[in-house]
């Protein structure tokens, strides 16, 4: 799509430079790809892991661990938008993308992140019903609507950000656009631009808005819904295994908005702007790590299938020919 330049005329392929963390200098770059690196292999073999021990175990074959491998394929999705460019940018020192690959890169990063938002509502749906509404467990989460409240929530998302990513696509570009991020987030962009940014700030803040608090509301909702529930369980054991069922969900409800916080203060609060971006790349990678540390450690059925699978494994690797 074109661009206008700032002296007015028309710009058919602005390029895009990006900073990285301006003030950080050049002989920290190792170390930064370092612990990157490190943070994204954790990522794609946590939650491929995951991935593969839901599929492989039939015990895992339910309707929470169905939604548990929509969120680890979201994980890995959305940080390999951005960290591997991040780890090009910091190690080869290639800072620059192309217009269609920016907003390309724009359009998934938000788009995943708010399919994950509602993904994690549907879990929260799932465990609503599984502890209020047990008997109509079987009747109401059957794989077809598994499937459609999967499918609704991933569609759903990916759709949000269309508006935003396209109308700022139209916004007035110089011929190479210094963005002030290690990747193209939509609020650097724009504030990159030779247009007025005050629409595109205020559409980008009310599609957060809608992506981040009518989500929580709803998990809040099922949440207190589930508690009045549990309270009125008699036992105690009865009341420790329904929160136990709860308890890696909240964590990670609790994971996720935490690096939301974390990037809205970054962003608000007076502060240099290697905070401000760094803010952004804490919410990126944050959740996407911790997920799988959370289910395998905090999850008794996940942790039971990866040990098996691993032991599996090591059987296979030490196994003798016998002729």
């Amino acid at each position: 799509m074109d661009a206008i330049a700032c002296n007015g005329s028309v710009n058919t392929s602005p390029v895009f430079y990006l900073v990285g963390i301006p003030s950080l200098p050049e002989s920290f770059f190792p170390l930064v790809v370092l612990i990157f690196l490190l943070i994204y292999l954790l990522i794609l073999v946590g939650n491929t892991l995951i991935l593969v021990a839901v599929v492989a175990e039939p015990s895992l074959h339910k309707p929470m661990y169905f939604f548990l491998i929509n969120l680890s394929t979201l994980d890995i999705l959305s940080t390999t938008t951005t960290v591997p460019k991040m780890l090009s940018l910091f190690l080869l020192g290639d800072h620059f993308l192309s217009f269609p690959a920016c907003f390309l890169q724009m359009y998934l990063f938000h788009g995943l992140n708010c399919s994950e938002a509602f993904i994690l509502v549907v879990m929260a749906y799932d465990r609503y019903v599984a502890i209020c509404r047990p008997l109509h467990y079987p009747v109401h989460m059957t794989p077809q609507t598994n499937a459609a409240l999967a499918a609704g929530a991933w569609l759903t998302a990916l759709l949000l950000p269309i508006p935003a990513v396209v109308q700022t696509s139209q916004m007035a570009f110089d011929g190479t656009v210094h963005i002030y991020h290690c990747f193209c987030d939509h609020l650097a962009v724009v504030q990159a631009s030779c247009s007025d940014t005050t629409p595109q700030t205020f559409m980008g803040f009310c599609i957060a808005m809608v992506v981040s608090f009518l989500p929580l509301l709803l998990v809040l909702l099922s949440y207190a819904r589930i508690l009045a529930s549990v309270l009125r369980i008699k036992s105690r054991e009865g009341r420790s295994k329904a929160f136990s069922t709860c308890s890696s969900h909240l964590l990670v409800v609790g994971t996720y908005y935490s690096s939301i916080a974390i990037a809205y203060v970054a962003y608000r609060a007076e502060l240099p702007l290697d905070f401000h971006i760094m803010g952004n790349v804490v919410f990126a990678i944050l959740t996407p790590v911790l997920n799988p540390l959370i289910y395998t450690l905090r999850n008794k059925d996940v942790k039971a299938a990866v040990t098996k699978m691993a032991c599996s494994q090591n059987l296979q690797n030490s196994g003798t020919f016998h002729p």
